[in-house]
């Protein structure tokens, strides 16, 4: 039976504008006296949800509102959203940076939480001396932290520089030290955020199998990250932000397709049907889809799946020898390849058509994609449609489906499997 470790129930946590503080010191004498009498913080006001880009009367938001979820023990969590969502507050919360406004939260066993870079290091003293002072701060003897000192510094790959003041990192240096002690001094629950992001690639996977190493040894990991192929090999369940609020928890894949599906980050389906469709006098475009080899919608791609490239276009004129063609960029729109449709037909009766170009599986490498969708006849060429940026999309990975060891990021934009012939000659 799990055993839950953290409860959140209700939690908001708001901010006043402009300001340092929640107001007067009277203010804060009254909250006090409210709050250890189980009553309701009298200064907290209905006001503005967390939405950095809107304009408002008020100089309070909620940072956070009506947060509630649990977490069991040896759970692997992962917080997904846009930047501004809430995701770095509630860590902070859940660490006891800050406390909440509203609401109550229990955790149960020691925390250790690498927020940003340095979080819990003294920056006047050496790499050895902060290694102590946060096993300390944990709870743990001299002794304890002793037994795990060698594998901390191993791990950090910092041992030229351990009686270094830290000041005198690099940000790379303090995450890679930062995160080894907070993974190796064995707390019940690691939180960790996007900082990592700071780190090298070599860095990032070993971070990554750590926090593997941890969950399974029966602790929790708390981890918040836009790297959706690292939340979706890591996490066993997912929380999506949005505006300070829970939009919805649970199993991770499915959370990150709301995810994509829902935020500006990707565009899988357009279509025209309010009018303006690209095109000319020969044919025009009426929509364009992301699909699975099921035919359905969907709101990214998985390297080891095919997935197709819908469009539907009508034909307008007669006597057009007319050929569909998609164009597939990377997000720095550098040309991965184009797609036509060799075998048209000599001539295409005006009608609405649809077409759907296949990308086959173990083709495209991890990463955000566009797509570009065409209509063009040759002798001369025109082209009768072309919308350069019709779809948007990311392609994930699940790390634990290689079925190698190798747990790098593979360069390129593509990386097919190819078949091999080794032959012993000698």
């Amino acid at each position: 039976m799990s055993q839950e470790i953290i409860r959140i129930e209700n939690v908001g946590k708001q901010y006043r504008l402009g300001q340092v503080g929640t107001g007067t010191f009277s203010q804060d004498i009254t909250r006090w006296i409210h709050k250890i009498r189980g009553k309701e913080d009298p200064y907290v006001q209905v006001i503005e949800d967390n939405d950095p880009s809107a304009k408002g009367g008020s100089d309070l938001i909620w940072a956070l509102r009506d947060i509630s979820f649990s977490v069991n023990r040896g759970e692997v969590l992962g917080i997904v959203g846009k930047n501004g969502a809430g995701k770095s507050t509630l860590l902070k919360i859940l660490s006891r940076v800050t406390s909440p406004t509203i609401g109550e939260i229990k955790v149960k066993g020691r925390i250790a939480s690498l927020l940003e870079v340095g979080t819990g290091f003294h920056p006047e003293l050496s790499g050895r001396e902060n290694i102590f002072l946060n096993g300390a701060i944990l709870g743990m003897t001299k002794q304890e932290i002793r037994t795990k000192f060698e594998e901390i510094v191993d791990f950090s790959g910092v041992e030229r520089f351990i009686d270094t003041p830290v000041k005198r990192y690099s940000s790379g240096m303090y995450v890679r030290l930062a995160f080894a002690v907070a993974a190796h001094l064995e707390p019940e629950i690691l939180i960790v955020d996007e900082v990592l992001a700071v780190g090298d690639a070599e860095f990032q996977r070993k971070c990554m199998g750590r926090m593997k190493d941890v969950s399974g040894e029966g602790r929790t990991v708390i981890f918040v990250s836009h790297n959706m192929t690292a939340v979706n090999s890591l996490c066993t369940e997912c929380i999506y932000l949005r505006g300070g609020r829970i939009v919805s928890k649970g199993n991770t894949q499915d959370i990150v397709n709301q995810y994509l599906s829902t935020e500006e980050t990707s565009r899988v389906y357009v279509d025209w049907k309010n009018g303006n469709n690209p095109g000319d006098d020969v044919a025009i475009l009426h929509s364009v889809k992301l699909i699975d080899e099921n035919l359905k919608g969907i709101s990214f791609a998985t390297i080891d799946k095919k997935i197709g490239v819908e469009y539907v276009y009508e034909i307008l004129k007669d006597d057009y020898v007319l050929y569909p063609n998609v164009h597939l960029f990377t997000s720095k729109r550098e040309h991965v390849f184009v797609g036509t449709n060799r075998n048209a037909p000599k001539f295409t009766p005006p009608g609405v058509y649809k077409v759907i170009m296949w990308v086959p599986e173990n083709l495209l490498n991890e990463g955000v994609y566009v797509i570009g969708a065409a209509l063009t006849s040759l002798n001369p060429t025109v082209v009768h449609f072309w919308e350069s940026e019709a779809l948007v999309f990311e392609v994930i990975e699940d790390l634990n489906k290689r079925g190698h060891d190798y747990h790098h990021r593979i360069p390129g934009v593509i990386r097919p499997i190819l078949n091999w012939d080794i032959q012993k000659i000698s």
